[in-house]
């Protein structure tokens, strides 16, 4: 069935737009969230961890893109699944995908309130992340390139922002505080330390977590054969050097245990250099905030965009595809953020495995992303098998090698997470289950046919 007019999403993001986006989905990856690594794995051991997953996210990057230029679709990992391998592979990858853009964001939101605890220590954290929420949707629902446009001069801010921090706080690094009692267990050979490497794969993968989101922006991009490889390879480069940097600077200015455990470690570790009423300290609350707010701001342009399609295609309730009068999804967005908001008064009432809200809504986040990575692997292998006259303007290099790496990593990153956090992984596994049947539902209530989504393919 033919997309109707009122359905189609508009192109006019370029190169730049596109990096800004896959930056921005990630970056705030960098100002929280992989401290709560250092907690179960210890600097050294969380190393590990990072320099996997970053091998990991770069082979997945580089044979990513080819799914994304070749099918440019808002769907993105729901799409390539579903001309893979049909509807049912189509609803686990777009479930997947809906739970990680959607638990990302209260993550987000909170650290927002955290940082803005800083400065006044009266404001609810909670209230300022459902703040948050209205503004940030408010500008999505107002237009792409209004959005797009916001989400890169803030994430510019933002990667300028983490340079500085790592420049002011060079004098107070030693490699000694980072590498002190830096195992778990205290010993790299022990039992403990290797656990621990293991278990901190979520905060690892926070680091990178939704930069695979500016595929969903693929039919709102200009040239995307073009455009999409050059941003996500310039972004996965970007990210790479802005984490290890970070990291290691962060955890070389005093005792880093103080730092694991806490949504705001950068303004803490810049206070163990320059005290407390530096200027330097209140610059990089308030700028350091845009690295929150690009991430936020642009994984709800993705999840919107996730609704959306999969609405549009038949597996949601078809109101989710209506457009705005600013040809945005304005259901979509308004629907992740119910659910956003929800999760973050959440807080205190519901607990998993005694971890934080932030820490739990990481680590589900992070379950639907590597179910995502696995179902984008697999459909690359079948497509290139199913389709060899597929037109692909970017081929995977190094195929097979490359995107077999990406999978064999991401299925040992499953399967370390289902081990080390079962309540996690049982609350996610209902949740895929209550996507897949609200996707079965629709579907018998004669939605739009499916078998036309990938048509600009």
């Amino acid at each position: 069935m033919r997309v109707m007019s009122n359905e189609q999403l508009k192109p006019t993001l370029g190169t730049l737009h596109l990096w800004g986006i896959a930056v921005g989905l990630v970056i705030s990856g960098e100002y929280f969230g992989w401290s709560y690594g250092w907690g179960v794995a210890g600097t050294l051991g969380f190393l590990v961890t990072t320099l996997v997953v970053a091998a990991m996210y770069t082979c997945f990057i580089f044979s990513f893109t080819e799914l994304t230029t070749a099918i440019p679709h808002a769907g993105g990992p729901f799409a390539y699944s579903w001309r893979a391998f049909g509807n049912t592979a189509g609803m686990v990858a777009g479930i997947a995908t809906l739970i990680e853009f959607v638990f990302a964001p209260p993550a987000i939101s909170m650290a927002i309130g955290s940082y803005l605890n800083v400065q006044f220590p009266d404001l609810d954290p909670r209230l300022a992340a459902v703040g948050a929420y209205g503004v940030f949707m408010t500008l999505n629902i107002l237009g792409v390139s209004i959005a797009a446009t916001f989400e890169l001069v803030v994430t510019i801010l933002a990667v300028i922002e983490l340079l500085v921090f790592m420049g002011v706080v060079a004098p107070g690094f030693s490699f000694a505080n980072f590498a002190a009692n830096g195992w778990a267990g205290q010993d790299h050979f022990s039992g403990a330390a290797i656990a621990g490497i293991f278990a901190a794969i979520p905060f690892a993968i926070w680091f990178f977590l939704a930069i695979e989101g500016a595929a969903m922006a693929a039919e709102e991009a200009r040239d995307p054969r073009r455009t999409i490889p050059r941003a996500y390879i310039a972004g996965i480069l970007t990210l790479v050097a802005l984490a290890f940097g970070t990291m290691v600077m962060a955890g070389g200015v005093g005792d880093w245990k103080a730092l694991s455990n806490i949504n705001d470690p950068l303004p803490q570790a810049m206070k163990a250099v320059v005290g407390d009423s530096s200027g330097w300290l209140h610059m990089l609350v308030w700028i350091g905030l845009f690295g929150l707010v690009a991430s936020f701001h642009g994984i709800i342009l993705g999840y919107s965009r996730q609704f959306f399609a999969l609405a549009r295609a038949g597996f949601l309730p078809h109101g989710l595809a209506k457009l705005s009068r600013f040809q945005t999804p304005h259901r979509a967005i308004l629907a992740g953020g119910v659910v956003g908001i929800a999760a973050i008064y959440s807080d205190g009432v519901v607990t998993l495995q005694g971890m934080s809200l932030t820490a739990a809504m990481i680590t589900m986040s992070v379950f639907g992303a590597i179910v995502m990575y696995i179902m984008s692997m697999l459909s690359l292998f079948k497509l290139r098998r199913s389709e060899p006259a597929l037109e692909r303007s970017y081929r995977a290099p190094g195929y097979p090698l490359v995107p077999g790496i990406a999978l064999a990593l991401a299925v040992v990153c499953l399967v370390a997470m289902v081990w080390f956090n079962l309540q996690v992984a049982g609350v996610f596994v209902v949740l895929m289950a209550l996507g897949m049947l609200v996707c079965w539902l629709s579907l018998r209530r004669g939605g739009p046919e499916p078998d036309a989504m990938v048509e600009r393919a």
